[in-house]
């Protein structure tokens, strides 16, 4: 008996008439026209020929941030330096309920919006670790419907904070899951590659995947990826290490990126860019033109790089819009990366959804036999169509069991000499 029996979906892949077979919270079949007449199951979906994706996730987050806008003033200049200053004025006043309270309600976002996978970056530069403590109770309380990952985050430097290394090693210790780092905000370029080098092997001494804020700057100069992928080679870290953010890449010479490109490809360091992010925060100092500032995803695609999007902020001290949506972040960074092919868009997609899941290290993530059965209906024909309309997530399932519903988006017409009539996009749905 099945517990759940997909049929008529269109998958990411173009295959379409397919049905997607469920048993304990696992795909067990996934087939072209399974007979549902003679199917046994407790309950039969009809697609309808729309698209069914595998969940969406988010592998660079601040959850200890969000929904904190104009807490306690508001981003003036826009920039990402303010950004940290006003966190500094903002850390102090933080209450673990409050935090909790906030990270819970984004969590109910993301499901709604098909989210069920984060990589959040947590602020070890507090020696109380609030926020570390707060995020781990998070993580318990959204374990039945969101995969939750920790990653210690030194937001002011782990060299430049005092007791930055102890407080870090501390929250590793409370059960924080990723070593993370921010080498461009340290004082000198020298202490950057220190931190670098530190981290690295603080990592694979404990046996962790690295993820680190790496030249979150407009400055070309500032280089630390390429520190970052020659020690993963050093300490056999290969797949276990993320570069997020890599802005700086944006504004090196070609000749350099040439030769950095393959350097990360070789090392097998996945890159995370933050399109709703990088576009904002970037090229503040630019007159005209003005830097995007968003790294160099085709080409990182291009040399063979894991590239996967993030969507970094939600309403906090850098960025004060956002929903939750990976799909907007795809729509965002099709269009910084200028990726408007038809392979490009589906790209995008992908870099909110396999690729991301390559970066968290998402094990039994898709939609083949022996999957978590945990997908997104989507209002949508394919994985274009889905981007181009920011799509409804119809239903979200997580490992088999509904976790949010969405009614269809419609539209009723009043049109002088057509009469009445219904968006043809969203009839029959």
């Amino acid at each position: 008996m099945l517990d759940l029996l997909l049929h008529n979906a269109t998958l990411p892949d173009g295959r379409t008439g397919m049905s997607v077979a469920v048993r304990d919270g696992r795909i067990v079949e996934v087939a072209a026209g399974l007979d549902v007449a003679h199917a046994s199951a407790h309950e039969a979906l009809d697609a309808q020929g729309l698209l069914l994706a595998p969940h969406f996730v988010d592998p660079h987050f601040h959850m200890d941030a969000t929904l904190s806008y104009g807490l306690p003033r508001v981003n003036q200049s826009g920039t990402l330096l303010e950004g940290i200053a006003l966190w500094g004025e903002l850390k102090p006043l933080l209450k673990a309920e409050a935090l909790i309270e906030r990270a819970l309600t984004y969590c109910d976002w993301a499901v709604a919006k098909g989210l069920l996978a984060v990589r959040t970056h947590v602020d070890t530069s507090d020696p109380s670790l609030l926020a570390v403590e707060a995020l781990l109770e998070v993580k318990r309380q959204v374990a039945p419907y969101l995969d939750l990952q920790l990653v210690a985050f030194p937001q002011d430097g782990v060299l430049r904070t005092p007791g930055g290394v102890e407080n870090l090693k501390r929250a590793l210790d409370l059960g924080v899951d990723v070593v993370g780092g921010i080498p461009h905000f340290e004082r000198t370029y020298e202490q950057g590659t220190a931190s670098v080098k530190l981290l690295c092997e603080l990592a694979a001494e404990r046996g962790l995947p690295v993820d680190m804020h790496c030249d979150e700057s407009d400055d070309p100069l500032s280089r630390h990826i390429e520190t970052l992928a020659c020690e993963t080679q050093r300490l056999s870290l290969q797949g276990r290490t993320t570069g997020s953010h890599c802005t700086s890449m944006h504004s090196m010479d070609n000749y350099y990126a040439s030769k950095l490109l393959p350097l990360i490809a070789e090392a097998g360091v996945a890159v995370v860019a933050n399109p709703l992010i990088n576009i904002t925060l970037q090229g503040r100092h630019d007159s005209y033109p003005r830097r995007r500032g968003m790294t160099r995803v085709p080409e990182l695609l291009a040399a063979g790089v894991n590239v996967a999007f993030g969507h970094d902020c939600v309403m906090d001290p850098w960025y004060g819009l956002g929903s939750g949506d990976m799909l907007e972040v795809a729509h965002m960074g099709l269009h910084v990366a200028q990726m408007t092919s038809q392979d490009g868009i589906r790209q995008c997609f992908e870099a909110v959804t396999a690729n991301a899941a390559r970066v968290m290290g998402l094990q039994r993530y898709g939609l083949d036999a022996g999957c978590d059965a945990s997908f997104v209906l989507l209002q949508a024909r394919d994985p274009v169509e889905a981007i181009r309309l920011r799509a409804t997530r119809l239903k979200v399932f997580r490992r088999g069991r509904l976790v949010a519903q969405t009614p269809a988006a419609t539209a009723a017409l009043h049109l002088p000499g057509r009469g009445e009539r219904t968006d043809w996009m969203h009839a029959k749905i």
